[in-house]
């Protein structure tokens, strides 16, 4: 589990300038999936051999002054509970306002390392009006240049010392988390679990921003349930802006195996719960989609399969997701939720022999072959998959340049047909042989 690094300030200082040079780092992150381009405030990035979840709280503010420094605010304490080390972020050409002394105090009384960086210092003369800040008490303050990149590496040099240190998962039991957005049911879906009796062997908390692991065991199942929803504090957010859910997801998402997506069934898979669901897939987390509420809503034979396909629609090309229909209150299929994350956590841990593989891939590829480019022809002679935690394959060939984003979609597609990868991003790489 990567740690989280939150970006803070007012608007329009260059918070989401400076992110997207950290986040272009990693090409992983420039992916052309619909759906990942609403998840534009959320990125990996690595510095000195660290990788690290960045977090922009810019751009999520509308309205006037008033509503503007409400917000701030909000964003401010999320990023603080939530976040491992923060940068706050103020403009040079700006000089210090009343929203950046408001925004160092929130800082200030919390333990969390903070960084002062002061953008747009992109000459001599922006240097001599740094001393202004200083008054705002932070120990670290660097001179940056997001545009440019001036002073991003000293600055990150320093915030990588200040991550703790990636803890070592004792047991290895499968972690399920429980995501969604705000009021779809996850509550009440750990509550219909867990049960009255409670069946918990132990509470491990981690520290008490991460999300909270219970230990569960009951039909036949062993495995922790990483919650997101009701056990922790209700920090005074009003929950309905897409930033806050994705924020509360983010580090249960890091912390898991398979991530039990809940949707509310009267509301629909809507724009939050897909950028929800693209950062498990971009994480390459199993995923399961619990459409919940479902004995509330008046339907028809066909009302599931409808369903369905409306919800596979919004998640093409990666349709290949186990989706259930519960009901948390009346406890109609939690039974058979687990047990399919169970078969999930399964599928993500499955091995494929390299000879097994290459027997079926291989005539596959002989059959329908890369199309050729530019008169030349690609030719693939042999695969495997790679030691990694989910499934990755390497395909080997004289050309891999040439290979192109549709036949890696058929090579998937064949592959999910052959071997069962139900609910697991797949990624598959062409090297070169």
């Amino acid at each position: 589990m990567s740690s989280i690094v939150a970006i803070v300030g007012r608007p329009n200082v260059g918070k989401s300038t400076f992110f997207n040079r950290l986040i272009q780092k990693r090409e992983a992150i420039v992916d052309s999936v619909s759906g990942v381009t609403r998840d534009r405030h959320y990125g990996k990035s690595d510095w000195n051999g660290k990788i690290f979840t960045l977090i922009d709280t810019g751009g999520y503010v509308e309205g006037s002054d008033d509503i503007f420094q409400k917000e701030i605010d909000k964003q401010v304490n999320l990023a603080i509970e939530e976040a491992d080390v923060i940068i706050f972020m103020v403009d040079v050409s700006d000089g210090l306002t009343g929203m950046d002394q408001t925004i160092a105090e929130l800082l200030r009384r919390s333990e969390k390392p903070a960084f002062l960086a002061i953008n747009k210092v992109d000459n001599a003369l922006r240097i001599q009006d740094t001393p202004e800040f200083y008054s705002l008490g932070f120990k670290e303050f660097f001179s940056i240049s997001s545009v440019s990149g001036s002073g991003t590496g000293e600055l990150l040099d320093e915030l990588v010392k200040h991550l703790p240190e990636e803890k070592e998962v004792e047991e290895n039991l499968p972690r399920f988390a429980v995501v969604g957005r705000p009021n779809a049911g996850k509550s009440s879906f750990i509550n219909a679990l867990i049960g009255k009796d409670r069946y918990i062997v132990t509470d491990i908390a981690g520290t008490t921003r991460d999300s909270i692991d219970t230990k569960y065991n009951r039909f036949g199942f062993d495995f922790n349930l990483v919650d997101t929803a009701g056990i922790r504090r209700k920090s005074k957010v009003k929950e309905d802006i897409e930033f806050y859910s994705v924020m509360r997801s983010v580090r249960a998402i890091e912390y898991s195996d398979v991530c039990l997506l809940i949707v509310d069934g009267s509301r629909g898979f809507d724009g939050q719960v897909q950028n929800i669901f693209w950062l498990a897939h971009r994480n390459n987390k199993g995923i399961v989609i619990l459409v919940n509420k479902w004995d509330l809503l008046e339907k028809d034979t066909n009302a599931s399969k409808q369903y369905e396909s409306k919800i596979k629609k919004e998640i093409a090309p990666f349709i290949d997701v186990p989706i259930v229909f519960i009901s948390s209150l009346t406890k109609q299929r939690i039974f058979k939720a687990v047990e399919t994350a169970v078969e999930v956590y399964k599928n993500r841990s499955r091995r494929i022999p390299t000879k097994v593989f290459n027997n079926v891939m291989l005539p596959i590829i002989e059959k329908t072959p890369p199309p050729a480019f530019k008169g030349k022809y690609v030719k693939i002679k042999f695969c495997t998959q790679l030691p990694t935690p989910h499934p990755q394959f390497a395909f080997f060939c004289n050309l891999p340049q040439y290979v192109k984003d549709p036949y890696k979609r058929f090579l998937e597609n064949k592959l999910r047909n052959e071997f069962n990868f139900e609910g697991i991003p797949i990624q598959i790489f062409f090297r070169k042989k």
